[in-house]
């Protein structure tokens, strides 16, 4: 197995090794690139959807997605996709999968199972490295705080989508979720501090409104945006990326418009968080 970084602070590329196959100690090593990592990329593979199945129960649970329409016989197997005649797609800005639940993902297999000619480019930021990064007295005052996180802005009734022509695809968009997290946790193999709010699903700091809130959110989200943080994946045919949804955010670019994409993903069930 070999590794090249895709970035200086994000991501790595995985050669040598077929996930379908992949087991014992090469999935430990694989576990933890993804850890420190934030995400692998693998190329060339022949992962069929049971062998995506198969490959996630070895890693652990396997989170059923509330959200995005599921194929019958696999229901495993969430589908992100975007009709050519669509607009909008799914996962078009900053986030974390999950963050609004009381034990979030762990993070998530990605499959490109269809492609445009060009673009429909990935991108993740690393939160290690953002949280290292920080000002010292940044630090200082978001130490100790917690940021309640919540979906229904987007997936509710009134939500974003419901506005947008992917509005009719998501399912169970009454759902009402939150959850309540440190802002700074520790990761649960690393131990490294990791920035544990995102722009997609964190409204306020507890004991603060959301405008109370927005100056000092939006002084990290544009920290954890800088682009030296990130990496950036083109998809190929065969391309399959892992991620860690605690380590970082990610971003999928709809620069594709007039063609269709479509993904599949299993999303990995996780543990509980701490400071």
């Amino acid at each position: 197995m070999e590794t090249a970084a895709l970035s200086p602070h994000c991501g790595v590329e995985v050669k040598g090794i077929s996930l379908a196959e992949a087991q014992g100690k090469a999935l430990d090593s694989i576990r933890d690139l993804i850890y420190r990592n934030g995400v692998a990329v693998f190329r060339d593979q022949e992962f069929s959807p049971e062998d995506h199945i198969a490959f996630a129960r070895r890693w652990g649970g396997i989170d059923i997605n509330n959200y995005f329409p599921l194929t019958d016989e696999h229901p495993e197997i969430a589908v992100v996709r975007k009709r050519k005649d669509q607009t909008t797609n799914i996962g078009g800005g900053w986030h974390t999968d999950h963050s609004y639940d009381q034990i979030p993902a762990m993070g998530s297999i990605l499959v490109a199972r269809e492609l445009p000619p060009s673009g429909g480019d990935t991108l993740w930021a690393h939160m290690g490295a953002a949280y290292d990064t920080l000002p010292e007295e940044t630090k200082k005052r978001i130490d100790g705080l917690s940021a309640f996180h919540t979906a229904d802005h987007i997936y509710s009734p009134e939500g974003a989508y419901a506005q947008t022509d992917q509005g009719a695809e998501l399912r169970g968009q009454d759902l009402k979720t939150g959850a309540t997290h440190p802002v700074v946790i520790r990761h649960p193999h690393t131990g490294q501090k990791l920035l544990y709010v995102n722009p997609g699903f964190t409204i306020n700091f507890v004991g603060q409104s959301r405008e109370e809130s927005l100056p000092l959110l939006q002084e990290l989200f544009a920290h954890a945006m800088s682009p030296g943080l990130q990496c950036r994946l083109q998809w190929e045919p065969g391309t399959v990326a892992i991620w860690d949804n605690r380590t970082t955010w990610h971003y999928a670019m709809n620069d594709y418009q007039g063609y269709a994409r479509e993904m599949h993903r299993i999303t990995l069930s996780g543990e509980a968080l701490a400071a």
